[in-house]
């Protein structure tokens, strides 16, 4: 019904050299009313990789990486966050993940600040190393003039970069993230770009879902597609687009949408009509 498989490597060097991946998912699928949303996906992703996830709307991004850390159970398969089985080691598995999903990531009633504090205590941390570190993100995010401003009052921009600060506040080895960039204006971008970049050098591991594939091109070292919850290809970034864009290569996987000369829309940006009623 639900099988486990064997670890991966032992997430420390080992006499050979040899390091478990950031994160591994070995036939990871999930069934909701008898259709795969996520069929039989194995995907491994490289220690201090930045990892972009691409595919059309309702691909099963969101559903992968739930089940990926820990928020979804699979109806079949197993996941490993650096050599630690996310269902039967939780602890040692989620503690090392910091997660922006899909939705809210904290109670919206706080002040920010005292809601990263919260996020920071929970996953560990003094309350004072929170305190610093949660002034810290606000002021890299641009918000620490909200600080005190209950987290409901944010722009959907703000969420977003106070979402990511609590991915960040208690350093994890890994981050999952669903959409970073949306609704984030150019300048806070930027920053966040900057951000991930840096983490990856310094040994972290990011893997991110978008629909921007100007930003997986720009800052992905490796890259997968999905399409309709199957895993199409994956790998190194340049190899993936073989001398195109991932935009053609998506494209081309999902089916072209219909030519909109044949939608049947042909009143679309005519003249207004001179007899319509106005009362």
């Amino acid at each position: 019904m639900y099988p486990e498989y064997p670890a991966p490597a032992d997430p420390r060097p080992d006499g050979a050299g040899t390091v478990a991946p950031a994160l591994e998912t070995r036939e990871l699928t999930k069934v909701y009313d008898g259709a795969n949303a996520v069929n039989a996906v194995s995907l491994s992703v490289p220690a201090g990789s930045l990892y972009g996830l691409v595919g059309a709307n309702g691909a099963g991004k969101t559903t992968l990486l739930s089940m990926a850390t820990g928020l979804l159970r699979p109806t079949h398969g197993s996941v490993f966050i650096d050599g630690h089985n996310v269902w039967s080691d939780p602890v040692g598995a989620r503690g090392r993940v910091g997660l922006l999903p899909d939705g809210p990531t904290m109670s919206e009633a706080l002040p920010g600040r005292i809601a990263l504090r919260y996020v920071g205590v929970l996953q560990g941390l003094a309350p004072e190393v929170a305190d610093a570190r949660a002034d810290d993100l606000m002021g890299v995010f641009d918000i620490a003039g909200s600080a005190d401003k209950p987290v409901s009052s944010y722009s959907a921009g703000m969420k977003k970069k106070i979402g990511l600060a609590a991915a960040l506040i208690h350093s994890p080895s890994l981050l999952v993230l669903d959409e970073p960039l949306e609704a984030v204006d150019p300048v806070s971008a930027v920053t966040i770009r900057e951000i991930l970049t840096r983490f990856t050098v310094t040994g972290g591991t990011v893997i991110l879902s978008s629909h921007s594939m100007s930003l997986i091109e720009q800052i992905c070292t490796h890259v997968a597609i999905l399409n309709r919850g199957t895993l199409v290809v994956s790998g190194d970034t340049a190899q993936v687009r073989a001398g195109t864009s991932l935009e053609s290569i998506l494209v081309d996987t999902v089916g072209k949408t219909p030519d909109p000369g044949g939608l049947g829309l042909d009143w679309l940006g005519s003249a207004p009509p001179t007899d319509r009623d106005d009362r």
